[in-house]
């Protein structure tokens, strides 16, 4: 069904993406998960309509891309409704998911024009790759997802987060690459979330340095942050104050300006997607 959809004038903001974490459940128990997500997690405390005038004034402010991201964002139930309104308003959307699980109508969705996926795959041996997700067979899983989606013809990315000791990031590269997927990004494991050091809070100086750099993050809570990975460093709430006027805010531009840039060479020559803080997130889904 075709949604008819007003939009305020619209006002150009300097943001590539905006990053949506519409949950904080999910299946897996990553080791590294940055949002701490799990089969316990809950929604927060953004309501559909909150998520919607969120979409709708990214778009009126011409941010071209929203991404999905969790926790997994599949288990958020109104998941669909929000993709087909940022699609009704010409923006392109990413859903970055665990493909743990996949209902066979969703692939439907998945193949729309202006979607993509984005997923987290860690090494080509099953027992490694399930070590750090927490849930056995998750492997298997993700794998034949990630070649069915290559199958269809749908774009998709994958991260690799470099966790353990032996855990064959290079190898599982290369699998990634025979199964035809070409946009591939490899990070470490930043101290936020789980990968937390005891007894520390995170820093700034943990950020890969893209945070508020053509990217901002809604979380569950309402809370706007210069990427998922910089959540404890919070900028307003859009359940407060407008996305607009946190944007153009102080407390934006302070977050900006304290954030260090990325060192030169960080992030890969080649690959503007590189230093992505959704490698970083807890792969998502199950019901």
């Amino acid at each position: 069904m075709t949604m008819l959809v007003e939009l305020p004038s619209r006002k150009t903001v300097p943001l590539d993406i905006l990053e949506l974490e519409v949950t904080g459940g999910c299946q897996l128990t990553c080791t590294h998960c940055l949002s701490s997500s799990s089969p316990q997690g809950t929604h927060g405390a953004m309501t559909p309509a909150d998520w919607e005038s969120v979409v709708t004034e990214a778009a009126a402010l011409g941010i071209p891309t929203v991404q999905l991201i969790g926790g997994e964002p599949t288990m958020y139930p109104q998941w669909i409704p929000l993709t087909q309104l940022a699609l009704t308003l010409g923006l392109k959307v990413e859903i970055y998911s665990n493909l743990f699980h996949v209902r066979p109508q969703w692939w439907d969705v998945f193949s729309q024009d202006g979607v993509s996926l984005g997923t987290s795959y860690y090494s080509d041996r099953a027992e490694k790759h399930d070590k750090i997700t927490g849930r056995p067979g998750s492997y298997h899983r993700t794998r034949f997802n990630i070649q069915h989606a290559v199958s269809l013809g749908i774009p998709i990315r994958a991260g690799i987060v470099d966790v353990l000791d032996g855990q064959r990031v290079s190898e599982a590269r290369a699998e990634l690459l025979e199964m035809g997927v070409t946009r591939i990004n490899t990070d470490r494991a930043r101290a936020v979330g789980r990968a937390s050091i005891p007894g520390q809070s995170p820093t700034l100086d943990e950020m890969c340095g893209r945070c508020t750099r053509g990217r901002a993050a809604v979380l569950p809570n309402g809370d706007l942050a210069g990427c998922v990975l910089s959540r404890n460093f919070p900028a307003g709430n859009v359940r407060e104050q407008r996305l607009a006027d946190l944007l153009s805010g102080p407390a934006w531009a302070d977050l900006s300006a304290r954030i260090p840039l990325p060192a030169r060479g960080a992030c890969g020559p080649d690959d503007s997607d590189a230093c992505d803080p959704s490698n970083n997130a807890c792969d998502p889904t199950d019901d």
